[in-house]
């Protein structure tokens, strides 16, 4: 069990327990995780353990928190099926679904990527630990589209030299709301976790540099098809920087925005197109069509491309059909 201490500065001063917890660096969990650990007692002020999550803090004071330790994860191999587009000794490269988590975590203990890769594979690189065998990068549990796994060390420390140095081609498509002004670009902006909700990501001072390149490719009425390049990867990039810094989220992302466009007309027909392009999507919009690198054993130069899923293809059938109409 962790246990981590706490003083007051004087910046906060009144502000609540469980929201003091979340915005501490070394406090990687939800608000509402927290307020769960001080209502059973692993959060003390002043050596009291019976505060509560909405007790207003004073200067000086100091808190303790103990987290517990998590439950064990046992990891099985799963049948389930996988869609290969390349594989070899070192690499197999997979064409990811939807709804499909990329490794357990204390939420998805199983029916994960890793669960059908080691029903599939006999042996997978270990250097990212027992939870996260072969994983290499990583795909948003909602985003669809191409990522490679290592099955060997040797394939993980090449790959993972070539995304270290930027050299892998990572291009996506995503239909998103609003159009972006300029209509392509470059976005610099650090990336870290949400000061308030830990489960989101956000452009926050002190995180980690983050660069997004992008260009629209289609325009519609109040909506977007914009490719994306990545020069780095953070967690949930593409969707944190289209969503804060272009002001354009990704259609049916539900976690930044993405159930509706800002300012668009409010005629009962642009309500139901967008709520029909939401309830069509099922999934946030965003796909990875291509991903380029070296092989990292044999040097060969790979480049691999998959088409968006139905879905995709079916909202975008609608934003074009609305825009035909109202010309």
């Amino acid at each position: 069990m962790a246990r981590l201490c706490f003083s007051v500065e004087e910046e906060d001063e009144g502000i609540r327990l469980d929201c003091f917890l979340a915005n501490q660096e070394d406090v990687d969990q939800s608000r509402s995780y927290i307020s769960t650990l001080i209502r059973n007692g692993h959060v003390t002020v002043e050596g009291v353990a019976n505060a509560k999550p909405s007790a207003r803090l004073h200067q000086g004071q100091t808190v303790s928190l103990e987290v517990p330790d998590p439950e064990p994860i046992e990891l099985s191999p799963e049948d389930i099926p996988l869609d290969v587009v390349f594989e070899d000794d070192h690499l197999i490269v997979i064409n990811k679904q939807p709804g499909f988590v990329v490794h357990p975590t204390a939420f998805a203990r199983s029916g994960t990527l890793v669960n059908a890769l080691l029903y599939h594979c006999r042996s997978l690189s270990g250097i990212s630990g027992e939870l996260r065998p072969g994983i290499v990068h990583r795909l948003d549990k909602d985003t669809t589209g191409l990522l490679v796994v290592a099955k060997s060390d040797t394939a993980h420390r090449g790959l993972s030299a070539q995304l270290s140095a930027r050299s892998v081609k990572r291009r996506y498509l995503a239909l998103c709301w609003n159009h972006p002004e300029p209509s392509q670009g470059r976005i610099d902006a650090p990336i870290g976790r949400h000061l308030i909700n830990r489960q989101k990501m956000a452009v926050v001072p002190g995180g980690r540099r983050a660069v997004t390149n992008y260009k629209v490719i289609k325009v519609f009425r109040f909506s977007d098809l914009i490719e994306f390049r990545l020069e780095t990867g953070r967690t949930h990039q593409i969707r944190v920087h289209g969503a804060t810094c272009m002001g354009c989220p990704v259609i049916a992302d539900v976690k930044y925005g993405g159930l509706k466009p800002a300012g668009h007309s409010s005629t009962k027909a642009d309500r139901e197109l967008v709520s029909d392009a939401v309830r069509l999507a099922g999934h946030h919009m965003l796909h990875a069509e291509t991903l380029g690198f070296l092989h990292p054993v044999t040097g060969e130069e790979m480049e691999f491309n998959s088409a968006p899923p139905s879905e995709f293809h079916i909202v975008q059938r609608l934003l074009a059909r609305d825009m035909e109409g109202s010309s």
